[in-house]
């Protein structure tokens, strides 16, 4: 019932609309090697094609007029590894492991694994015999510290070294994966004038891996440059509860955007990045993904791609106060309680809010503080306690406007957990609470029609499992609302029909609403891979259909 982070973060490029000249994109052809040039035959069959500019480097757009749902890129990762989350996961296949003297752990190095048969143990995409070779030799330093006993912390900074010591080890083993990785964009320049993020990398990274992990041959400044790619360019993905971070061939070229035109997920047994396009695109547009959670507000969005990609994001939505119209951001005056309080400036991250009808004004680092502690109110929430989200509802509605994106992580649970948990269940449920249910969808439903209009996952996504917060998750995976929304509206329309409380002819019109949102549900998911739940659910949907004769 809570949901898998999906969140396929990437990029080292902006669109040229979002050009600054405090952070400058570094040249095209700066890079260590560029990849060959497509023939002209191969160039005419793609349905993109790289642009390249000395101030925005290197970017893809459309070379033709492309329609919703056209695939425009399947690769298999350059290099894949856990997620720098501090959660442990198996070496072989991501999925969650334990790290109790109990669980499994390879033989050879001692890092906790799934099992003995896992199908990573010795596959180029998972636990190879010279990333084993290497870590025996350093089980004291690497594989032993990870009991039960560690901390958080030293949990993540030893996961985050296994991707990282992946890319350098293909410098000796695949020579040419290497170069693909290496010419990709790092800002070194820039992370080097950010101290605490240099050293960070400079004591985690560097040091441990040239002193504790005896590593000296490792030149300080390459591995410092694959921190930058990885930091830039690194997608999250995760099928069926595994969750990792990968680096691809050419997505990393997607430019950003906050309102973006492609969609994308992984086939669960490859890794491979499936990208389609999400709405029409025009020819010569610029190919868009978002690097950050689409339904977060715009302070939080501009900060998280500034700490992670060094830029500040200057697209449509991050300079519309009232963010294209969803108001994502927008909360209660607390001093007139009538008004709506609003960014001055949105392009100005420390600048003012203020209220729309008296002269009250708040600043960004007050207004940050006020929403981090709304959001550890909802992260103490437990994921299956519906009265205890509702009840958070209530607490911040004369706070927060409706389409706030706190609260709408909390609708999000609700659509998905009302119908699905013990007490809970949809025929035990109140035609109140089915109502609300509805309500929740539609609402949710609403926001995705103006932010990430089109034929996207956002629409259509189951929930798996997770271990990152509520609030984040949200704007990560984003779950089946039209599939959820379907049950309701069935429902109320039966008992509305068997009460006498609708006519006939509403009946008929809510049970084709029904069949519209099984369909694009079904339409949606089933693009999805194969053995994905995601597939799967498209297959459920489809299955529905033809069981009510559509």
């Amino acid at each position: 019932l809570p949901v898998q982070p999906r969140q396929h973060r990437n990029g080292g490029h902006r669109t040229p609309a979002q050009h600054s000249s405090r952070h400058k994109e570094p040249q095209g052809e700066s890079h260590p090697q560029e990849e060959s040039p497509p023939s002209p035959e191969e160039e005419a069959s793609l349905p993109y094609r790289i642009e390249k500019s000395e101030i925005y480097g290197r970017y893809l757009v459309a070379s033709r007029q492309l329609e919703p749902g056209e695939l425009l890129i399947t690769e298999e990762p350059l290099a894949i590894g856990p997620c720098v989350s501090g959660d442990p996961v198996c070496l072989g296949c991501y999925r969650p492991v334990s790290l109790a003297a109990d669980q499994y752990r390879c033989p050879g190095c001692a890092w906790p694994l799934c099992g003995p048969s896992c199908s990573g143990l010795g596959h180029r995409h998972g636990h190879t015999a010279a990333e084993c070779q290497l870590y025996g030799g350093r089980r004291a330093a690497a594989g032993e510290l990870l009991t039960d006993r560690a901390g958080p912390a030293e949990v993540r900074d030893l996961y985050e070294l296994v991707m990282i010591v992946r890319i350098l080890l293909l410098r000796q083993h695949e020579p040419e994966q290497f170069q693909l990785i290496a010419r990709m964009e790092s800002h070194t320049e820039e992370r080097r004038q950010n101290a605490v993020l240099w050293q960070h990398y400079e004591e985690k990274v560097v040091q441990r891996l040239r002193r504790e992990w005896q590593l000296e041959d490792l030149p300080a400044e390459q591995v410092h440059e694959v921190c930058g790619i990885l930091d830039v360019n690194c997608f999250e993905i995760g099928q069926n509860g595994s969750k990792a971070r990968t680096l691809y061939p050419s997505a990393f070229l997607l430019a950003h955007d906050c309102r973006p035109n492609t969609a994308h997920t992984d086939d669960p047994g490859s890794f491979a990045i499936l990208l389609r396009t999400s709405r029409r695109v025009r020819e010569r547009e610029a190919l868009t993904l978002s690097y950050a959670y689409t339904l977060q507000g715009t302070l939080k969005r501009r900060s998280f791609m500034h700490e992670g990609k060094l830029f500040w994001c200057r697209c449509e939505r991050c300079a519309d106060p009232r963010e294209l119209g969803s108001d994502c951001s927008a909360l209660v005056c607390s001093a007139c309680r009538e008004g709506t309080v609003r960014a001055l400036e949105p392009l100005e991250q420390a600048g003012d809010w203020g209220c729309d009808r008296c002269p009250h004004r708040v600043g960004s680092e007050d207004l940050e503080r006020l929403l981090d502690r709304i959001n550890n109110d909802l992260e103490s929430i437990d994921v299956h306690d519906i009265p205890g989200l509702e009840r958070f509802l209530l607490r911040y509605q004369n706070v927060l406007r409706p389409n706030h994106y706190l609260l709408l992580s909390a609708k999000y649970s609700l659509c998905q957990i009302y119908g699905r948990i013990e007490g809970y269940l949809l025929p035990e449920m109140s035609p109140e609470d089915i109502a609300r249910k509805e309500t929740y969808c539609r609402e949710f439903l609403e926001i995705v029609d103006i932010l990430d209009p089109g034929l996207t996952r956002l629409r259509g996504r189951p929930s798996l499992g997770i271990t990152l917060p509520r609030s984040e998750c949200i704007f990560l995976t984003l779950g089946l609302i039209m599939y959820e929304l379907h049950a309701p509206v069935m429902v109320l329309a039966q008992m509305g029909m068997q009460r006498g409380q609708i006519s006939r002819q509403e009946f008929q019109r809510r049970l084709k609403e029904v069949v519209r949102l099984l369909q694009t549900s079904r339409d949606i998911l089933c693009l999805e891979p194969e053995g994905s739940t995601e597939h799967a659910m498209g297959m459920a949907a489809a299955d529905a259909l033809i069981k009510m004769g559509c």
